[in-house]
């Protein structure tokens, strides 16, 4: 079998790594480590620099990607599943964006993938500490690694990672102002993103129904349970409300005879999930919305051939192993809205960019666009003015693989034939996306 140059320097380092006990690879090519976030809390970190033929890294975007969750695995799951230069079976990506940026993936919050706690007390329990947790980290890599503190630096996310991302922004940008972390922060896409949780459990419905998903009764009963979720964000019960969403999701997936709430044009059988005997709802949502991104192929590859390169993993951490506590600890924090914080970071000139999957379920575009009309940005009159532009499919000319518009520092990216995973589903255009949203022709 013929491999491209990035798997045969991933076995080049893997084998140095490996035999030399080194824990920092070649120069130029990637490095990683953990930084100590607060006393008994390490976060682990992950950089590839950019692999361009026509451009060098320093000339290029730098990239940082969270993951969902909370507790799914940037250094995992994204980087092997979804924009990282190799797949999970370690071959070459076609569509990584390590081709137009310097990507850093972080195992966000703390107890995500290879990071991890000392102690029961020291996962993060709401957004707060995890922005607080992600500017040290931040800190730390743009002072030790000073050829990136000019370079433009975003922050793209996913799903549960929007919020985050959204919640760092606004703390990175004061922390820019005040002079505490040396970058240059270009901006922040939000990709099919949990800004306003209840926009999306109330329009699961609709959306449902006007795709042929539910009939009559089925609308009926989701929005009854959608409505229990309404009240209890209302009446300031977050906690209840997670248990009362969980609800929700057992109801759509009871009433569409199990559909994916990650792509609705596809159908598991071990989608239809219920209580186990002696399991709450949190329990079950970890299930749902954690394991997914924990297989058991990318769990072997993360704690088998990835553990030996990196060498720096302690021997008593497993990589996954503290998810279920990040989602615990997270669930009274896990429906409170930050719309708030989107329009706080629009006033304050960030450059905003929400991209959607047309077929996600779990945060669909019909939720999506419901808060972005919401928002009290004096530039969303004008947005909203606006008629979108196609943008042609990269693999396929010709053929509509998204729409666009933008007004001054926010856009939307409308991505056709996709689902919550948008790089997994559509690669060539999250590709072209990225590029678009850096300013690379």
């Amino acid at each position: 079998m013929v491999r491209s140059q990035a798997a045969e320097t991933f076995l080049v380092l893997l084998a140095i790594a490996a035999n030399k006990g080194l824990s920092v690879p070649l120069d130029n090519h990637e490095a990683w480590g953990y930084v100590d976030v607060r006393d008994g809390a390490h976060m682990f970190w992950w950089l590839y620099y950019a692999d361009s033929p026509s451009a060098h890294y320093q000339d290029l975007p730098l990239v940082m990607w969270l993951q969902g969750g909370p507790g799914g695995s940037g250094s995992g799951f994204g980087n092997f599943e979804e924009i990282g230069p190799l797949n999970r079976d370690l071959e070459p990506r076609k569509t990584s964006w390590v081709q137009a940026a310097s990507v850093l993936f972080v195992d966000n919050p703390v107890g995500t993938g290879f990071s991890y706690t000392d102690r029961p007390d020291g996962f993060a329990t709401d957004v707060a500490t995890v922005a607080s947790d992600m500017l040290v980290l931040l800190e730390h890599f743009f002072r030790t690694k000073a050829d990136f503190q000019n370079i433009p630096f975003y922050i793209f996310s996913e799903s549960y990672g929007g919020k985050m991302a959204a919640a760092i922004s606004l703390e990175l940008t004061k922390a820019i102002a005040q002079g505490t972390v040396k970058c240059n922060f270009a901006g922040v896409a939000l990709g099919d993103s949990w800004i306003s949780p209840l926009d999306s459990v109330m329009t699961w419905g609709p959306y449902l129904y006007t795709t042929s998903l539910l009939d009559d009764y089925g609308l009926a009963d989701v929005n009854n349970a959608a409505g229990a979720v309404k009240q209890a964000v209302e009446a300031q019960q977050f906690s209840k409300a997670t248990e009362l969403w969980s609800v929700t999701e057992t109801v759509v997936e009871q009433n569409t005879n199990g559909v994916n709430f990650y792509n609705i044009l596809t159908q598991e059988p071990d989608e239809k999930l219920t209580l186990s005997e002696g399991e709450d709802y949190i329990a079950l949502q970890v299930r749902r919305h954690v394991h997914r991104l924990q297989g058991r192929s990318l769990s072997e590859l993360m704690n088998g051939p990835i553990r030996k390169k990196l060498v720096i993993i302690p021997q008593n951490v497993t990589w996954g192993g503290q998810a279920e506590e990040v989602f615990s600890n997270m669930a009274g924090d896990f429906m409170k809205p930050v719309v708030d914080v989107v329009d706080q970071l629009l006033n304050a000139g960030v450059n905003v960019t929400i991209y959607n999957g047309q077929l996600d379920l779990i945060v669909d575009t019909m939720g999506q666009e419901m808060w972005v009309k919401r928002l009290k940005w004096k530039g969303l009159p004008s947005f909203n003015q606006l008629r979108w532009t196609p943008l042609d499919d990269p693999a396929s000319p010709g053929i509509t693989g998204a729409f666009y518009k933008g007004y001054k520092n926010f856009a939307f990216y409308w991505i056709l034939k996709a689902g919550h995973m948008i790089p997994s589903d559509q690669g060539p255009m999250a590709l072209q996306m990225l590029k678009m949203i850096t300013q690379q022709n």
